[in-house]
């Protein structure tokens, strides 16, 4: 809300007075979750998107938002077979026991010019709480959200660098369409 009580974006101003309300579906074909990384001491950047994403969402009457976004950890791309590899096995994601990762949305509020919404996220099995500011939109019958997700990758216990050449600190960049179900 603004400091004068009224929703700050049309997004809030929709979620207010109910234009929202009802369930809503990831569009997987235009939404896109990329993983950005730095590699060899920081010196080369790292870019993997995530080809296999599916989402839901809800917003009651009184503008409560709730959802989950889930990722196939193994469908990473970064155009490197090897790093791929390395990313999918046991070392990092261990794909084979832990298939996806999962963003839990519980909560949305006025932020920034955006909103900020929080929730858990869940990697390799460890789920830590998660909050990050979005920019959101919302025409007839779909919302798009946007935002970059700092993620300390020792939080999940995904510490795995030979000779530490892979940084810790990653961002999850996450552009996600979702349309009236």
């Amino acid at each position: 809300m603004t400091p004068q009580g009224q929703p700050g974006t049309p997004v809030l101003q929709a979620l207010a007075d109910g234009t929202l309300t009802g369930s809503w579906v990831l569009d997987p074909a235009r939404s896109e979750v990329r993983l950005e990384s730095r590699h060899t001491w920081g010196l080369r950047p790292v870019h993997g998107t995530f080809r296999q994403v599916a989402g839901n969402g809800t917003v009651t009457a009184d503008g409560q938002v709730t959802g989950t976004l889930t990722v196939a950890a193994g469908s990473i791309d970064t155009k490197n077979k090897r790093r791929d590899k390395d990313l999918r096995s046991a070392k990092i994601f261990d794909i084979a026991s832990h298939p996806d990762i999962t963003c839990t949305v519980d909560g949305m509020q006025p932020a920034n010019g955006g909103v900020r919404v929080t929730g858990s996220l869940t990697v390799r099995g460890r789920t830590r709480p998660l909050s990050f500011d979005a920019k959101a939109s919302a025409t007839a019958g779909e919302v798009e959200l946007d935002a970059q997700v700092p993620v300390d990758r020792a939080d999940f216990g995904l510490t795995y660098s030979p000779l530490r050449m892979a940084s810790l600190n990653n961002t999850i960049t996450v552009h996600a369409v979702f349309t009236r179900q």
